[in-house]
């Protein structure tokens, strides 16, 4: 197998992982949730039903019906760059990564397509702060991007040096 093969298949995993457990936490949520009803689990952690308009965090909410076409086209366009710049650049990290990434991409697109906004349901709040709804899709996305940020901050330069 190719180097390239083994990157494509490390991208794919982790895209796939992702993928499916985005939508299968969503489709529970939907199922187990009502409407604006929040499940406490901790002080600081509740389970809520939000539908999110916008793009992260509900930045650029809107109700126009161009809205999840515009997002989701957005969407999938940076994450078949993501693939591509994975597979230019041969590393098994950064292949992983960019799949997380994309998974996560992919999930929150399916959303737009399918319900006209993305399910978010994980509500973290302290102190009198509360931090919007998010997903895993979400958390795959920051968690992956804050890496890929480490480790081109941080990690050995290319070549081995």
């Amino acid at each position: 197998m190719t180097e390239r093969a083994r990157l494509l298949r490390r991208l794919l995993a982790a895209l796939l992982v992702v993928l499916v457990l985005d939508q299968a936490t969503k489709l529970f949520m939907r199922l187990m949730l009502a409407d604006d009803l929040p499940i406490e689990v901790t002080g600081f952690f509740n389970l809520v039903l939000a539908y999110n308009r916008g793009v992260s965090f509900s930045l650029f909410s809107n109700d126009s019906a161009v809205g999840p076409y515009l997002f989701a086209a957005l969407s999938l366009a940076i994450a078949a760059g993501l693939i591509w710049w994975a597979l230019r650049q041969g590393r098994g990290l950064f292949a992983l990564l960019a799949g997380a990434i994309a998974g996560g991409a992919l999930g929150n697109v399916i959303d737009r397509l399918y319900l006209g906004a993305v399910v978010d349901f994980l509500d973290f709040h302290a102190f009198g702060w509360h931090w919007p709804a998010f997903n895993v899709a979400d958390s795959a996305i920051v968690i992956g991007v804050l890496v890929l940020l480490a480790d081109g901050l941080f990690g050995a330069p290319a070549g081995g040096k």
